[in-house]
């Protein structure tokens, strides 16, 4: 089975407020997404392909309205909080915090976690009181999967190596996956592989072997989980990454990489079209 993954980050800001969305007002963004790509992903089949869009909050509701009920996307959230409400517990108290129940409450199917922003996000949390613990990172994450999973999310699980890191990509891989994967259902995750080190303007991605190596090794880590491209799956590198039998699908986030830059829906069917022949 293939994955298509679509992570929207912020992507929801205006241009006026220095963001990079010209295709909807933010109040109809989500289902604007939504209602442009949701007819033509029906040609493939649910058994083939899965179709994920991870939204800004504020969105999912109304992201969750658009999807038709015949419609093969999915809605996920942006990663959730590592404690929820339980019976006879915590009933709600969690201000500023995305729980795992709230958002399969408002009809989140998954979330995204791990993603190389949140584990910065974490790490500069961290190092604000002295601690430069990359373990205790994947501690942390690892108490969000399984949040998310105990409130019926599937999860993405986002792992990869910095430029400090690339040399010993090996022990920081294993650790991010045994860590943060420890004591949990690998049947509902997937792995997207991010090479921190080569993502961003000016930077040279990972080449085709590369991508098959890392991919073979996380696939023998943890007994064979889906291993999905988290560097960028685009049209200029979905017929190379297609090629790979190891890897089962991509991560999408910007479709436009010049000129007005930015995620546009007829561009992100065009990556599907080219990624799935």
């Amino acid at each position: 089975m293939k994955h298509i993954f679509l992570n929207l980050k912020r992507f929801d800001i205006p241009r006026e407020y220095s963001g990079v969305n010209s295709i909807a007002s933010p109040c109809e963004w989500g289902s604007y997404i939504v209602s442009k790509v949701q007819e033509e992903l029906k040609q493939y089949q649910k058994d083939d392909v899965e179709f994920v869009m991870y939204m800004p909050e504020a969105h999912i509701i109304n992201a969750v309205k658009e999807r038709k009920e015949d419609s093969n996307l999915k809605i996920g959230c942006q990663s959730v909080f590592r404690e929820d409400t339980a019976p006879g517990m915590n009933f709600g108290a969690f201000t500023t915090q995305r729980t795992g129940n709230s958002m399969k409450a408002i009809g989140c199917d998954s979330t995204i976690i791990g993603h190389c922003e949140e584990r910065k996000d974490k790490a500069g949390i961290l190092s604000e009181v002295g601690v430069e613990d990359s373990d205790a990172v994947n501690r942390i994450l690892n108490r969000e999967i399984k949040a998310a999973i105990q409130a019926g999310l599937d999860v993405l699980y986002c792992i990869g190596e910095t430029a400090d890191q690339q040399e010993n990509w090996k022990e920081v891989l294993k650790s991010q996956l045994t860590i943060g994967l420890d004591g949990v259902d690998i049947s509902k995750v997937a792995v997207a592989y991010e090479p921190v080190w080569a993502i961003g303007p000016g930077k040279t991605p990972p080449d085709r072997e590369y991508i098959r190596k890392i991919a073979c090794f996380i696939k023998e880590v943890k007994n064979g989980i889906a291993v999905t491209y988290g560097g960028g799956l685009k049209t200029d590198n979905a017929a190379m990454l297609a090629s790979i039998p190891e890897i089962d699908g991509g991560l999408i986030a910007l479709t436009r990489f010049s000129g007005e830059i930015g995620f546009y829906p007829d561009e992100y069917l065009e990556i599907i079209r080219t990624y799935l022949g």
